[in-house]
């Protein structure tokens, strides 16, 4: 299959840190499908500290192969949660502020 369009997809790629963080699976294990010819990679420098750029569409692959289904659904759902937490929080935020400067105007008619 014929990968090479994801590279410039937004969200298609990922480094190793976040797969690690987000799928848990280990900087080995990642290591060890890179060099088993299983995930392909782009290598990365920021600051001088090396990272890897992998296909999203891959680590899903390989966690399925390695997890099972109910795992990678697991950590894509608990992925999403938090998305969505994260949002609702700054929604709130907002709406907090909305109230606050309607307050404030209301205030003075």
């Amino acid at each position: 299959m014929d990968t090479s369009y994801l590279w410039s997809q937004k969200n298609a790629t990922l480094s190793d840190k976040s797969a690690e963080k987000e799928y848990g699976i280990s900087r080995k294990e990642i290591l060890e499908a890179i060099n088993a010819g299983e995930l392909q990679f782009r290598e990365g420098s920021t600051h001088g500290n090396p990272w890897y750029r992998l296909l999203r569409i891959e680590i899903e692959a390989f966690v399925e192969k390695k997890y099972g289904v109910d795992y990678l659904k697991e950590k894509k759902a608990k992925k999403e949660l938090t998305t969505i937490n994260k949002e609702l929080k700054e929604l709130k935020a907002r709406v907090a502020e909305l109230e606050s400067r309607k307050q404030e105007l209301t205030g003075l008619m």
